[in-house]
């Protein structure tokens, strides 16, 4: 039976474009949440104030809108609960588990060249001092970590994972400014949000071992971690958050399909049997923290493009219509009549059928909404030549008499083929140039049956005068 009681989170840091990274630990943790029937949260990790940036933050919530993973509650900023961090301390300052350090930069440099190359952590000696003997100096505050002895993450993927005690620094939890660091604020906003359990990369395994002592400090209990390999770049390397193409934005502005982007992150380090495709119904139904794989994920362009292909292909086609209109409109272009909508609402299943991804819907479909006279793409003014010409002009008195069904548009044009003797792509590539403007479109019946025989007919004739005025 499902658990009610889990609560996981995503801290994302609002000081870059958003990572492919992190969206996968979004998901990872909405699932979890979803499949456990628990909850969801947002926490924005603002506290960095000199690199976050407005902008930054709105471009998570909008990626996470566009991945369609949704939080319960309103997103949280960390900074807005300083107070709160500093009142954490305070309190263990008095319960002595923490204590004021007055070293200096200088002094703590010192230290650290005179016992280079040995593993020997930062000892500072005002761990025992007194309150009498404080100097009127800035100071910061640290955590008191045990002498002995380890600290060991529970990890539900890795197992156990230890630290030598005396080999870890006595952790500053409070700068000298009085902005809590981030080990520090991470475990207070954690526990005040009732997180049950963190999922995220196993970069953070050394953060979590500081945690523990902090969580320790306070006799609170720690959540379950699980701290999923890292994703390497189709080379096998890892990949670096400065490099834009593995950015969220970047899988946006492609067009791909929400619901295939989550399948194909997912699939990132998470299994089920053999299955590639599946719906996101289908992923909340199965995911498990036991499916998660213990191995680096690589990308793999190829997959998300065949994923995405199969996703758009399986989708109702009221819902393309509307991530094509949702797609236009991050792309600032403008919205299309309803005339139009109906066009293409009516075109879906043969338009789907030869695109991957919402970019090339909207290639795919430009000349639905294209209006007369039509602009032609250089290759297609090519095609459209004296011979070219003659052949829409033979043609056109047979399309104008026809009844406008598929089975008749195409026994003209095959008549009109075995007319001149010429192959079927003779005729149709300027019939496609004409009534598109490309060389690249569904099949030619298929135009002429989205565009009807009113606009068709008219195309045709614009491609007549146009060519007769380009040669006069």
């Amino acid at each position: 039976m499902s658990q009610t009681n889990v609560v996981t989170r995503f801290a994302p840091s609002p000081t870059g474009t958003m990572h492919i990274g992190s969206a996968r630990t979004a998901l990872f943790n909405w699932l979890y949440a979803r499949a456990q029937n628990g909850k969801f949260l947002l926490r924005i990790e603002d506290t960095d104030r000199g690199r976050s940036t407005p902008e930054s933050r709105e471009e998570i919530i909008d990626c996470l809108k566009w991945l369609g993973v949704d939080w319960d509650g309103e997103a949280i900023s960390q900074f807005a609960h300083q107070e709160r961090h500093r009142q954490a301390v305070d309190n263990l300052l008095k319960c002595g588990a923490a204590y004021k350090c007055f070293s200096t930069a200088d002094e703590i440099a010192a230290f650290r060249h005179q016992h280079s190359g040995t593993n020997s952590p930062f000892f500072s000696p005002w761990r025992d001092k007194r309150d009498s003997d404080y100097p009127e100096t800035p100071y910061c505050v640290r955590l008191k970590t045990p002498f002995s002895g380890k600290t060991v993450v529970h990890d539900s993927l890795h197992g156990e994972v230890a630290w030598d005690n005396h080999l870890l620094d006595d952790m500053v939890i409070l700068r000298s400014d009085g902005s809590p660091t981030y080990n520090f604020a991470v475990v207070v906003d954690d526990h005040d949000m009732g997180v049950t359990d963190v999922i995220r990369g196993d970069d953070h395994l050394s953060n979590t071992a500081k945690q523990l002592n902090v969580y320790e400090s306070f006799g609170w209990k720690s959540p379950v971690f699980t701290h999923v390999p890292l994703i390497l770049d189709e080379g096998g390397k890892k990949l670096s958050k400065r490099t834009s193409t593995v950015g969220m934005r970047t899988y946006m502005d492609e067009g791909v399909l929400p619901a295939a982007m989550r399948n194909y992150l997912l699939r990132l380090g998470w299994s089920h049997g053999d299955d590639e495709f599946f719906t996101t119904e289908q992923a909340i139904l199965w995911f498990s923290l036991t499916g998660l794989r213990k191995s680096a994920a690589r990308l793999d362009n190829k997959k998300l493009a065949n994923l995405s292909k199969r996703h758009i292909a399986a989708a109702d086609d009221g819902q393309l219509l509307s991530e094509l209109e949702k797609y236009r409109k991050r792309k600032r272009k403008s919205r299309f009549k309803k005339s139009v909508q109906d066009k293409i609402l009516a075109a879906m299943p043969v338009l789907k059928s030869r695109v991957r991804n919402v970019s090339e819907l909207d290639a795919s479909s430009a000349f639905i909404s294209d209006t007369r006279p039509l602009r032609y793409e250089e290759k297609a003014a090519k095609v459209l030549n004296e011979e070219g010409k003659a052949q829409i002009s033979k043609l056109l008195p047979y399309l104008e008499d026809t009844d406008w069904s598929r089975d008749d548009l195409q026994n003209v044009i095959k008549t009109a083929c075995a007319r001149e003797s010429v192959g079927f792509g003779h005729i149709a590539r300027p019939l496609r140039a004409a009534l598109t403007g490309s060389v690249n479109s569904p099949s030619i019946v298929d135009v002429m049956l989205i565009l009807g025989r009113v606009e068709s007919v008219g195309r045709l004739r614009d491609a007549v005068e146009w060519l007769e005025d380009s040669n006069n």
